[in-house]
C-alpha cells in the first residue's frame, strides 16, 4: 500500500512539473547594466493594483511566460502574494530580477532596516536584486544609509530611488558614497522626461519607466493616429510601440496587465526597430505634463502624505 502511495504522490509530481514546463516559455530578453555591473532585464511586470485573491496567480504566470524583472512595493500592498507567485512559477530565485519599495513613513535609517525586513519576510525571500525609495519625501538621506549598509552586507543587490526628479537625484548623489543605481519614473509619449532622462545618463543611473501606457489614466494614448500609424508599418499594437519606444532608447520599461493575451503582447517587442524618423514623430506627443501626480505642487504633496499609504494587515 505505501509503494502504491509513493507511486501515486511520484506521478503526480512528475505531471505537475511536465504541466508547468509546458507552460514557461523562452522569451528573447534584452538587459541593462547598472552602474554596479548587475544586469538587469529591460522589461519587467508591475504589480500595482493586483488584488490579492488572483496576485499570485498572474505573478507566476507573468513569469512562466517569460518575464524575469518583477517590480514589487510596499505600498502595493500584496508583497505577501506576489511572493506566494514567485513560489508558484517553479523558476529558479537566481533567474529573476525582484524590486520593492521603501514607503514615505519607513523613511530614516533604523526605519528603513526594520521596514525592508518586513519587505524580505512578505516575500519570503532572503535578499532583493534591486530596493528603491518610492517617493522623494521624509528622511531620504537616512534612509539612504540603512539601504548602502544593506547593500555592503549583501542583502540587495542594487539600490535606488524613484520619482526623484533631476535635482534631487544629483543632490543625493552627492552627498552619498554609492551613487543610485536606478531612478524609476514615470515616462510615457504624453510625459517624456528627456531632462530628467538626461540628467540619469550624465550620472550614470539606469532609467526605467512605471505608467508607459498612462495606467489608462490618459486612454485616447493608445488611439493617438501616431502610434497606430507606426504600429501598422511594423505590425505591432500602439502599446508594443510605446514599449519598443522606451526600450530601443535603453530604459527599462514596466508592463502591467492581468490579461495574459497582454503579457505576451508586452514581451513581442524585440523583433523589430523603429526608425529615427517614428521616435522623431513620437517625440510630437510630448505634452510635458505628468499624467498622474506631480512631486512638486504643494496639494500633490500633501496627498503623499496624508492620504496615500496603504493599510497592511502585519502593519495594523
Amino acid at each position: 500500500m505505501k509503494i502504491i502511495k509513493t507511486m501515486l504522490v511520484l506521478t503526480f509530481a512528475l505531471i505537475t512539473n511536465f504541466v508547468l514546463a509546458q507552460q514557461i516559455k523562452t522569451v528573447k530578453m534584452e538587459y541593462v547594466t547598472l552602474n554596479n555591473g548587475v544586469q538587469m532585464p529591460i522589461a519587467g511586470f508591475g504589480t500595482l493594483n493586483l488584488q490579492q485573491d488572483s496576485c499570485a496567480e498572474k505573478v507566476a504566470m507573468a513569469i512562466r511566460k517569460g518575464y524575469r524583472l518583477i517590480d514589487a512595493a510596499r505600498n502595493y500592498a500584496n508583497e505577501v502574494e506576489v511572493g506566494k507567485g514567485i513560489r508558484m512559477s517553479g523558476i529558479d530565485r537566481k533567474e529573476l530580477f525582484i524590486t520593492s519599495k521603501l514607503w514615505i513613513k519607513d523613511a530614516g535609517y533604523e526605519t528603513t532596516l526594520k521596514a525592508f525586513q518586513k519587505t524580505l519576510d512578505r516575500l519570503g525571500l532572503d535578499y532583493l536584486d534591486l530596493y528603491l525609495i518610492h517617493q522623494p519625501f521624509g528622511d531620504i538621506y537616512g534612509t539612504w544609509r540603512a539601504m548602502e549598509e544593506l547593500y555592503r552586507q549583501g542583502k540587495i543587490r542594487a539600490i535606488g530611488v524613484s520619482n526623484f526628479e533631476g535635482d534631487r537625484l544629483i543632490d543625493l548623489i552627492y552627498h552619498n558614497e554609492i551613487k543610485p543605481a536606478v531612478n524609476q519614473i514615470e515616462i510615457n509619449p504624453y510625459n517624456q522626461q528627456m531632462v530628467d532622462v538626461a540628467v540619469c545618463k550624465e550620472f550614470g543611473v539606469q532609467a526605467e519607466a512605471w505608467g508607459p501606457l498612462g495606467q489608462m489614466r490618459r486612454p485616447e494614448l493608445l488611439e493617438e493616429p501616431v502610434l497606430v500609424n507606426i504600429g501598422k508599418k511594423y505590425g505591432k499594437t500602439p502599446a508594443q510601440i510605446i514599449f519598443r519606444w522606451l526600450t530601443q532608447r535603453g530604459i527599462v520599461v514596466l508592463c502591467k496587465t492581468e490579461h495574459e493575451a497582454y503579457m505576451d503582447e508586452n514581451l513581442s517587442i524585440f523583433d523589430f526597430h523603429l526608425s529615427e524618423q517614428d521616435i522623431v514623430e513620437i517625440g510630437k506627443l510630448e505634452t510635458g505634463r505628468s499624467i498622474f501626480r506631480t512631486h512638486r505642487e504643494p496639494e500633490d504633496v500633501k496627498w503623499f502624505l496624508e492620504k496615500a499609504t496603504r493599510p497592511l494587515l502585519d502593519e495594523e
